[in-house]
């Protein structure tokens, strides 16, 4: 029988979690009887192929309209929207489980639907180290989940040193949100690389065929999104067009990572120091990610189809290498575990009432203490 395995944590210098994690070997072993008694594959689900299709024909369809009929601006603005909204869903869900290797149990179909945040603007190899080594490893832990760390500009840990401006972060982030993608394809991969750095972490550059993938990613991605269009329309329509699609694309990108994490349910553990000069967490790896992390909209069939699952993001931290279309069922026998280990499982009802979690965490972490 093939059996669930969550990622190996890794461990940063000094810092490791409580050894011995009775309740994620409880989990994986009600997981397992689930897909035993099911029948059901943990990857490689039709569903997700029909899902691929749909979203790339999504993509495709609505680039080609802004390539060769929209003319308007009424109908060129809307159709950036669709097609910002198409990239996001792209990362949400092909990319999302394929850099989880959640797609298939085939190496080189993972890698290829990986491949498709390349295409997007950004950096599978970046990304793997980001997402699923740091952020994984060490959700909303100061200093070694970098997807906390918005720089200056916002305040999202209570870890985190408060400026004056910060209490206005309520109002201006929500607005910066949508500036993600476009510092992400103009500074942030490039920048990384550079310095061999994410945050706080030290990585390897990219050599060999990663970085043959790196600079023939931003080739295709800059060619996909300026030089083809500049060929039929004016520079600053291709601009234009661009702009519009980025931002809708950072804003919904960022509220969703927001909901999971950086909301009054979600706890922020600090490390203690242990008696060997290091630091470590005071509970095991799997009971953090549930700590740390908040489910919602659980009942809506549009967004768990529209963002691959991670409005179950408990349920993703757990078990990342699953396929995303599992995790409604996952999510009751997780919230049944949960409950028998006196562990809270957090979830907002729905998207709305998560929103307006994350903006009294805002207003809170901009508040002086």
């Amino acid at each position: 029988m093939q059996t669930t395995q969550s990622p190996r944590p890794i461990s940063a210098p000094g810092l490791k979690y409580t050894a011995g994690d009775r309740f994620i070997q409880e989990l994986r072993q009600r997981a397992d009887a689930y897909f035993e008694r099911t029948g059901r594959r943990r990857r490689d689900c039709p569903a997700m192929y029909v899902k691929t299709a749909t979203i790339l024909a999504w993509f495709l369809s609505a680039y080609l309209a802004l390539l060769f009929v929209a003319t308007a601006w009424w109908t060129v603005v809307p159709l950036a929207i669709v097609l910002g909204v198409s990239v996001a869903a792209i990362g949400f869900n092909i990319q999302h489980d394929g850099g989880h290797k959640a797609y298939s149990d085939r190496r080189w179909v993972n890698r290829l639907m990986a491949l498709t945040l390349d295409m997007m603007g950004g950096s599978s190899y970046l990304w793997n180290w980001k997402h699923n080594s740091f952020h994984h490893t060490y959700p909303n832990i100061d200093g070694h989940d970098d997807d906390i760390n918005v720089g200056a500009l916002g305040r999202l840990s209570p870890q985190q040193k408060r400026y004056w401006f910060h209490r206005f972060q309520g109002i201006y982030l929500w607005l910066l949100y949508g500036f993600l993608a476009i510092k992400w394809h103009f500074v942030d991969d490039f920048y990384n690389v550079i310095v061999g750095r994410i945050g706080e972490h030290a990585i390897p550059r990219p050599r060999g065929w990663d970085l043959v993938i790196f600079i023939a990613g931003k080739a295709v991605f800059f060619s996909i999104a300026f030089v083809i269009p500049m060929l039929l329309h004016p520079a600053w329509a291709v601009v234009s067009v661009y702009a519009i699609a980025a931002f809708v694309s950072g804003v919904v990108l960022s509220v969703v990572f927001q909901l999971a994490h950086c909301v009054a349910e979600a706890e922020f553990p600090v490390p203690v120091d242990d008696e060997k000069g290091g630091q470590r967490m005071q509970t095991g790896w799997a009971v953090h990610q549930v700590q740390t992390t908040v489910d919602f909209a659980r009942g809506s069939r549009v967004l768990c189809w529209f963002l691959g699952g991670l409005n179950f993001q408990v349920e993703h931290h757990l078990f990342p290498r699953i396929c995303h279309v599992h995790y409604p069922a996952l999510s009751r026998l997780v919230e049944d575990t949960c409950r028998e280990f006196g562990i809270r499982y957090s979830a907002h009802r729905t998207i709305w009432s998560a929103i307006a979690s994350h903006q009294r965490w805002l207003v809170r972490m901009g508040r002086a203490a």
